[in-house]
């Protein structure tokens, strides 16, 4: 039953930071951000049948627990659902729906943004952690996700190092994107 509780968490973490990303793809009219939430989505299909599966053979070995497991179910697909309307909502960019005047004036009301970046060779971010370099101080930027080859830290804390070739998601000012995307790619120093 933990391996199915722990899918769940990650199916939520997922669907929760899908969500801020189709968003963000639309109000800032983003086809690299929409792309990340097609990624996702798939991501969320290959959890999802690995939590139904898990889910059957769990019930095979103890039928009592039947209604439990129905519940976990409805969760997942409750889920699943979520994960389909972001995707839904990055399409509209991706088929280039998404520029709209209603949506300019959005982005001049909002105050945060949201941007992805990958780490370089030439980066001074690769290496250390996100305590060590204090973006938020130094850009007003925080890591809300790192992607990792296929793998994503959701909520990435202070301790967590930085590698090179992560895809760093972040939020914060419009003012701190240039500076994070150079610290990204080296052309500044941290």
């Amino acid at each position: 039953m933990n391996q199915i509780e722990s899918m769940l968490l990650d199916l939520k973490n997922t669907s929760e930071l899908m969500i801020d990303l189709a968003y963000s793809s639309l109000l800032f009219y983003s086809q690299e951000i929409a792309e990340e939430v097609i990624f996702l989505e798939e991501r969320m299909d290959e959890i999802s049948s690995d939590i139904q599966e898990e889910i059957v053979n769990f019930g095979k070995a103890a039928p009592e627990e039947f209604a439990k497991l129905t519940i976990l179910l409805r969760m997942q697909m409750a889920i699943e659902d979520i994960a389909n309307a972001a995707a839904s909502i990055a399409d509209v960019v991706l088929r280039g729906l998404g520029d709209h005047p209603v949506m300019r004036m959005s982005i001049q009301e909002s105050d945060v943004v949201i941007d992805r970046v990958v780490v370089s060779p030439e980066s001074k971010m690769k290496n250390r952690t996100l305590g060590e370099m204090k973006l938020s101080t130094n850009c007003g930027m925080f890591v809300i996700a790192i992607k990792r080859g296929k793998q994503y830290i959701y909520g990435p804390g202070r301790l967590n190092m930085i590698l090179e070739g992560d895809v760093l998601i972040a939020n914060g000012s419009e003012d701190g994107v240039a500076l994070f995307r150079g610290f990204a790619d080296g052309s500044e120093d941290i």
